[in-house]
């Protein structure tokens, strides 16, 4: 779950509802490579494992809803292998893709999101630490047997990277009022309108996308944890358009 306090509430997104927007900013994305549709596959289910943990999405020690950044680290490591795996079945090249975001998560993508860190990963490091070797060290023979050399996959990780974070600017921050504009890496973000933003320097093929993000809004109490389970899913889910310009 990707949690945001939205003042009187808390807003919550669910992480295949999250790749389904980050899926959308893909299939717009200009300049791509030969193997696009793989990247398109992998934006929309790099998070596929959180649906075994979101069937029963928990609360922490206060009652607040826990957020992706905040999940148990063992759990979180079980359910991506178990996510690469499935995605591998369908498309080799887009499991090596959603492998390298899974280890990227870990290593704050490899560089280009200093601030991405599990708050809980310390706790577990070893196990975090062989984590990351494992998949690493499959990377050159999920390279073979997608037929693609390092360029190309790295090239298709950072689409993929960005297709995330696009996303994650709309499930993080507030849109339900005009804010102000932000960096987002190379890119910059104005707010113009609720749910809507002019970005530069331009990324898509046509000169306005328009997407869409499913959200919950969850009563801001102390939930217990049987409470949660039990009331998550009765909540309304809203489908908030979004707009974005050049």
């Amino acid at each position: 779950m990707i949690v945001r306090d939205a003042g009187g509430a808390w807003q919550v997104v669910l992480q295949p509802e999250h790749a389904e927007l980050s899926e959308e900013v893909a299939q717009a994305w200009a300049h791509v490579g030969p193997r696009h549709e793989s990247v398109i596959l992998a934006s929309r289910r790099h998070d596929d494992g959180w649906a075994t943990w979101e069937r029963s999405p928990m609360v922490d020690g206060e009652g607040k809803p826990v957020s992706f950044l905040d999940v148990h680290v063992p759990a979180h490591l079980a359910f991506y292998r178990a996510g690469i795996a499935a995605i591998t079945d369908e498309d080799a090249y887009a499991g090596l893709l959603v492998s390298m975001h899974g280890a990227g998560i870990y290593q704050q993508r490899y560089g280009a999101d200093p601030g991405l860190n599990l708050t809980r990963a310390p706790e577990a490091q070893k196990l975090v630490d062989a984590f990351v070797v494992e998949q690493e060290g499959s990377f050159s023979e999920r390279m073979a047997e997608a037929g693609v050399d390092d360029e190309l996959r790295l090239a298709d990780y950072h689409r993929l990277q960005w297709a995330d974070r696009f996303s994650l600017a709309f499930c993080l921050r507030e849109w339900d009022e005009p804010g102000e504009p932000f960096e987002l890496g190379e890119f910059r973000f104005e707010p113009v309108a609720p749910w809507r933003a002019r970005v530069s320097p331009w990324p898509f093929t046509t000169p306005e996308l328009a997407c869409a993000l499913v959200r919950r809004l969850v009563p801001k109490r102390a939930w217990s944890q049987s409470e949660f389970r039990e009331a998550f899913f009765g909540l309304p889910a809203e489908r908030v358009e979004i707009g974005l310009v050049e």
